[in-house]
């Protein structure tokens, strides 16, 4: 191999690797966002498809469908999370696709853990049942992660900014309300809008 060819596979190799290094620092400040616009204020979640893509594509897709507009943070438990994305404001369960497969240990090994502000997707006993529901832990959870005894749960993003209204809503006097005996906010904070943003 002569030097004139030498020199062109380098030229070759260095334009690959800024090419590579553009690209992923991009990928890695894009991760996407979604505004909640809610009745007690706005908050912006930031979700991560590098540590769990089914579970960040599952979510996006009912951001898009335009599912959460509309639902009700129905649970709210203050030294624990905050839980939304399932029930109208007539507390009627809305409809969802097929569950989406369970990322929890596969996020963690990755970095992400049920701490403050940490978005986590809520399902049943069955660690495959998760469809559209979500939480935000308001305190550090880790009981919640995965473990040897347990599959945990799936954590796939945070709270970016208005992590003020989360507070605020954790902090909402809670009772009975449509099908659910306690835990449910007596001023209803309802989901008028969920919107990628970014």
């Amino acid at each position: 191999m002569n030097f004139m060819k030498v020199s062109a596979l380098a030229r070759t190799l260095i334009a690959g690797t800024a090419i590579y290094s553009v690209a992923h620092l991009a990928f890695a400040e894009g991760s996407p966002q979604v505004r909640f616009a809610t009745t007690a204020g706005d908050f912006v979640v930031e979700v991560y498809p590098d540590k769990a893509p089914k579970t960040v594509e599952n979510f996006l897709q009912y951001v898009k469908d335009k599912h959460y507009d509309g639902t009700l943070f129905h649970r709210v438990i203050p030294n624990f999370m905050v839980q939304g994305g399932g029930f109208d404001a007539k507390y009627v369960q809305k409809p969802t696709r097929a569950p989406v497969v369970h990322e929890g240990r596969q996020a963690m090994e990755k970095g992400l853990r049920n701490v403050p502000g940490a978005l986590a997707m809520a399902r049943t006993n069955d660690p495959q049942s998760a469809t559209a529901q979500f939480f935000i832990n308001v305190k550090d959870n880790g009981f919640l992660d995965p473990s040897a005894q347990s599959p945990g749960y799936t954590v796939f993003g945070k709270v970016v900014s208005g992590m003020d209204v989360v507070d605020k809503i954790k902090l909402t006097p809670t009772g009975a309300g449509g099908p659910f005996g306690s835990d449910v906010p007596q001023t209803p904070v309802l989901i008028n809008s969920a919107t990628l943003v970014k």
